[in-house]
């Protein structure tokens, strides 16, 4: 192939690879590392001014029928093992279909898997004082969550004051300097 030809050939590939590099910036999602977030979130619990001490308990919502809330809790099971220390605490997982959610008991903490309807988890973390976490910012700003942790760019903790005192949760004053409450 003459030179010509060649750069005629680059130029006439040149939209579709522009076009390409476009659609793929926006619609590549961002996967965020639950096994990292699971392991901030038992650190922040840890700055609850009744922290969780001993053996305990996180409930894993997830719905059986969205296999990306499956991926998420799976992962999540996989890095809590047979038990994670986050401070005094060794957290251990439970995982619990949406459908039973009702059902939870002796949980230290409830972890909502990105997908599942966060009003019905906040209602029960309410109803039975228990904090509400989630990968999910948008769960958090909506009062359904006590915590939000995302790990992925980067470490961001969001805190819903009013989903805290709701489930009576109060944080040390040296995490609320570290943290976004809303």
């Amino acid at each position: 192939m003459s030179k010509t030809k060649e750069k005629s050939a680059v130029r006439g590939l040149a939209p579709f690879v522009i076009t390409a590099a476009i659609a793929a910036a926006y619609t590549t999602p961002t996967f965020a590392d639950p096994a990292k977030d699971i392991q901030v979130a038992g650190r922040a619990l840890g700055f609850l001014e009744n922290s969780p001490s001993g053996h305990t308990v996180v409930a894993i919502i997830f719905d059986p029928s969205k296999p990306a809330t499956v991926a998420q809790k799976d992962a999540i099971m996989a890095a809590l093992g047979s038990g994670l220390s986050a401070g005094s605490a060794t957290l251990v997982g439970k995982p619990v279909e949406f459908s039973a959610i009702g059902g939870v008991s002796g949980a230290g903490a409830i972890y909502a898997t990105t997908g599942v309807p966060y009003a019905a988890v906040g209602a029960i973390g309410k109803a039975k004082k228990i904090v509400t976490i989630s990968a999910d910012k948008a769960c958090a700003e909506a009062g359904h969550c006590v915590m939000s942790v995302v790990t992925s760019p980067s470490v961001e903790i969001t805190v819903n004051r009013a989903a805290a005192s709701a489930v009576g949760a109060a944080f040390k004053s040296a995490f609320r300097m570290m943290i976004h409450e809303i």
